[in-house]
Order: structure tokens, then C-alpha cells, then sequence
């Protein structure tokens, strides 16, 4: 079965959690319910219910993985489609993310999992405010 066969053309709405599960905003439809549960979805400026119906349309706004998405539904699935297929289903209006800052003078070396032994105590000097 392709992807496009999973989606029907005379679908008119679904429920905001299975919705935000099939265009690969979150990774499980359950996931997609505690987010409406704990207030962080809204449609259309309201508070949405994981029950509440999406239409094409539509403005969603959630806090997921502390980050504001904030999408237009364009195309209204029920079922996960490959990744493709989802990011023709919204237009995502969020706003770039964060990026991180080192303070100046210093450099975090590119692949890095942890900052060097030399570069640690200089942040610690800086936190300390001493020059030693």
C-alpha cells in the first residue's frame, strides 16, 4: 500500500492527537494525548481535548519537546505516512529555534559531548568571577 492510499480524499476532520501523531509532530498518538490533557495543544486560539476535531484549515499550536510549533493543517490523515507525505500535510508557521550561545572568548569544540578539562575550569573561572 503506498502512502497516498492511506489517505481519503473525502476525510473532512479527525482527532487533534491521532492528527499530530500521522503528520510526525509527535512520535505516539499517546504522547499526542498528554499533551492535549496537560493544555499544550490549542486549535484555532482554544484549548483543544485530544477528542477535538481538526479541519483543513485550521491553526495548531503546541508546545512539544519545549518547542512552539504553530501549523496550518492543509490535509486532514488519520494513519502515520512516511515523513515526505506528512510535510505536505501542514505549513508550519513556528518560529525558528533557540540557538546556543557559548559566552565570549570561548569555543565548544564541534562533536564535543562534554566540554575539555581546559575549557571546564575556564568556565568555572568565569562563574566565580576570579581571574586565578
Amino acid at each position: 500500500m503506498t502512502d497516498e492510499g492511506r489517505w481519503s480524499p473525502g476525510l473532512e476532520e479527525t482527532r487533534i492527537d491521532r492528527w499530530l501523531c500521522a503528520v510526525r509532530l509527535v512520535k505516539t498518538r499517546p504522547i499526542g494525548t498528554e499533551l492535549c490533557e496537560g493544555g499544550h495543544v490549542r486549535i484555532n486560539g482554544n484549548t483543544a481535548k485530544a477528542s477535538t476535531r481538526v479541519r483543513i484549515g485550521d491553526r495548531v499550536d503546541a508546545l512539544i519537546g519545549g518547542r512552539q510549533r504553530v501549523v496550518e493543517v492543509v490535509r486532514v490523515i488519520e494513519s502515520r505516512v512516511g515523513a515526505p507525505v506528512a510535510a505536505t500535510c501542514y505549513i508550519d508557521h513556528s518560529p525558528p529555534p533557540p540557538t546556543e550561545t557559548m559566552p565570549e572568548g570561548l569555543e565548544w569544540a564541534r562533536g564535543a559531548v562534554r566540554p575539555s578539562k581546559r575549557l571546564r575550569r575556564e568556565l568555572d573561572r568565569m562563574r566565580r568571577g576570579g581571574s586565578y
